[in-house]
C-alpha cells in the first residue's frame, strides 16, 4: 500500500495566519483536517444580549453616552 503525499503546504498555513493577522483576527486554535483544509478558530466572542429589550437598552445608552 502506498500512501499519497499530504496536500498540507505549510506556506498555505504561513499564508492563512499572516491574513487572519493582518485583519485583525485572535487565533485561538488550528485545525488541519486529512485533505489538507486548513481551519483557524478564533475565542468565544462575548454573548450578546438575551431579549430585544436589553438589545435596545444596550443601543439606548450607547447613544446616550456618544451624546455626553
Amino acid at each position: 500500500m502506498t500512501h499519497s503525499p499530504s496536500p498540507f503546504k505549510q506556506r498555505l498555513l504561513t499564508r492563512a495566519l499572516k491574513g487572519a493577522k493582518a485583519a485583525g483576527i485572535e487565533v485561538a486554535r488550528i485545525e488541519i483536517d486529512k485533505d489538507g483544509r486548513i481551519s483557524i478558530l478564533t475565542p468565544l466572542m462575548p454573548a450578546s444580549p438575551e431579549s430585544p429589550y436589553e438589545e435596545w437598552k444596550a443601543k439606548n445608552d450607547a447613544r446616550q453616552a456618544s451624546r455626553r
